[in-house]
This record gives C-alpha cells, structure tokens and sequence, in this order.
C-alpha cells in the first residue's frame, strides 16, 4: 500500500456579494458540476471569503463588500473547507459584521483563518491532521491591500502582514507541524506582477520554512514561481467575480482577464509537496467553469512569462503605468465604460482641470 498523500486545491477571492440585504446575489450554486467534482475529489479545498456580513454600522469607505446569510450557507455545500478571512473588507461592517460571519462559518464546518477580536486570535492558524500528514494554514494582510483594520493585544482586526513576525511564527508552527502554508493579501489591484517587496517576501517565507505561498487582492490572477521546493503563486484571481456595489447604485464590473481565476493544486506527503498544477476557471456572471476556450490558459501562461521574465523596480514602474493610467482611459472608451459616465464624473474633471490650471498660474 502506497503512502498516503494530501490532495490539495485553493482558489482565489470568493466575491459573495449583495446589492442589499434583502437581495442577495448568486451564491456557490454557481459552480458548474465539473468545479463540484474536482473538489469533492480532494482531502482539503481553501479559499479567500472576501466579503463580511451586515451590521448597525459600516466602514465609510467604499466600496464594502456585504454579503447575506443565504449566501454563505452556499459554502456548506460547495466542497470548500476553510477560507482566509485575512483581507481587506472583512471589517467592512466593524466587529459586529465579522462575529455574525465567523459564528455562520463555525455553524457550518468551514474553518477560517487571518482576522480576530485580538492578536492572538488573528494570528491562530488552521490545524489539520490529514492520513498523519499535519498541516496548518496562516492568513495574513500586507498594508499595501488598503487595510486599516490590524488587530492588536486588545482589539479586532486582520493578521498584519510582517515580515520577521509572520517567519517567527513559521518557524514555531514547522516545530510541529509537517506543512505551513501563508496565505498573504498582498501586492496592488490589477497589476499582472508582484512588486520586488513581495518576492522578497516570499522568499524569506520559503526560507523560514513554509511550503507554499498563496496570495489574493489583486482580483487579476498573477504569476507562480518556484524558490526552491516552495511553490509561490502571487494572486489566484478572483474565483468568483461578482458585481461590488457602491451606495449610489453604481457597480463595479470585471473585464474578460479580470474574471480568470485558477484553482491551484498539490499533494502533500509527509515530507514534500507533489504535483503543482495550475487550472485556469471563468466566472461569466451566471456560472464558474473550468475554461476550456484557451483563454484561461493564455492568461495564465502570460502572467508566469512576465514573472519569468524577471521583476525589477522599472518592470513595476510600467505596470503601475499601465494600471493606473492607460487602463483607465481605455476602459472609458468601450461602450460599456461610456454608458457609465455621469455628470458628477464631469464636474469631478473640470474642478480638478481648474485646480491644476490655479497651480500652473
């Protein structure tokens, strides 16, 4: 008889969003029979839970991701195990929010990592004993995702995302454990590649004795490397690419690469990781598929190629370029970007034409 093995699967952001709290959006019923099969194939399936439920009060800052009770009961059936609760919009609705969403999970055996009433809570990894393989999962959140919300010795937040603390507590876990994997919400949104900071990062987390690097927050899936034995893939997308919405009735959509997302996979033996595989999958709105069409593919493809190509600070400079201003120029000129122009947009350009043409005078 063969040893016994993990077998593994993650996927990027799980976007669980609600216009309103009386009409919810699509929940995991969304997943296709095939995405269902693969996951009910596998000893461990993780996930980042983007997204919080309601409460009296709500982060000022849009847009929040708000999500319904209806919707996450949709996981207890989807095959997912345990998700990241370690980003950005966790807190969207403060503490009251998130204990109304961990109790939901805690209800439903999804097991969650990256976000607590304290420290010490946040920091807590998910422990699993699998076939005597022992593994643990540790979220964490980098400041650069825009988080304002770092738990502390006394009160609630994200793990924060530092970089001596996070390999400390690597170190302490491997002490016992057989497999660390961290899971940071990292790097900037949109970008195609990880900035140097990030894969300085990720190769003091190898060092310090993890297995495997996941990250999320860029909503755009971006390249995976391997230092070492360690595999590192810098953002798996967005696996579910739902509208998020703005008080105002406006929504953010996604473009046709910003809905790939892939479904990484392993095995875990006692001692070494197995068999890295990188799925591409589309969210069309209605429903996730594994991509067939080549078009999953060749973004992921594209994404490995221009981290292979090698990341300098200039490389980055570019991207940032390319994100932060052609992107948006080119969006407003499809059909879809014009027929979301409104005045205030308008009103909002000509004051600061007036501002910058005060400076220069």
């Amino acid at each position: 008889m063969g040893n016994k093995t993990i077998q593994f699967a993650a996927v990027g952001d799980l976007l669980l969003t609600a216009r309103a709290s009386d009409r919810p959006g699509r929940g995991l019923e969304a997943l296709s029979d095939e995405i269902q099969s693969l996951f009910k194939s596998r000893d461990l399936i993780f996930a980042n839970l983007e997204c919080t439920l309601e409460g009296d009060e709500k982060v000022p800052t849009e847009p929040r991701v708000l999500t319904t009770e209806t919707q996450i009961l949709s996981l207890e059936q989807s095959g997912i195990d345990c998700v990241s609760l370690g980003n950005n919009h966790t807190f969207d609705c403060y503490d009251q929010g998130f204990i109304r969403l961990r109790e939901m999970l805690s209800g439903i055996g999804i097991r969650w990592c990256g976000a607590g009433l304290n420290f010490q809570e946040a920091i807590k990894p998910i422990l699993y004993d699998i076939h005597g393989i022992r593994l643990a999962i540790l979220g964490v959140v980098d400041q650069s995702s825009g988080i304002s919300r770092f738990a502390g010795e006394s009160n609630s937040g994200v793990t924060p995302l530092e970089t001596e603390r996070v390999c400390s507590r690597i170190r302490q876990l491997k002490q016992t454990m057989d497999h660390v994997i961290v899971s940071p919400h990292w790097g900037m949104e949109r970008f195609r590649i990880p900035s140097p900071g990030q894969m300085d990062q990720a190769r003091a987390f190898a060092d310090a004795g993890a297995s495997l690097v996941l990250g999320h927050h860029p909503h755009v899936v971006q390249g995976m490397e391997m230092i070492g034995k360690v595999p590192v893939a810098y953002s798996l997308g967005n696996f579910m690419s739902s509208h998020v919405y703005w008080d105002s009735g406006d929504y953010l959509n996604w473009n046709r690469f910003e809905r790939v997302g892939c479904i990484f996979m392993c095995e875990f033996s006692k001692d070494s990781l197995l068999g890295v595989e990188q799925i591409p999958v589309y969210d069309d709105g209605v429903c996730i598929e594994i991509d067939k069409t080549g078009w999953g593919e060749k973004c992921i493809t594209k994404v490995n190629r221009l981290l292979a190509s090698g990341v300098t600070q200039k490389t980055y400079d570019r991207e940032a370029f390319r994100v932060n201003r052609v992107k948006p120029v080119l969006s407003h000129l499809s059909w879809q970007g014009l027929k979301k122009i409104r005045l205030r947009h308008f009103i909002k350009a000509y004051k600061k034409l007036v501002s910058k043409t005060k400076e220069i005078l």
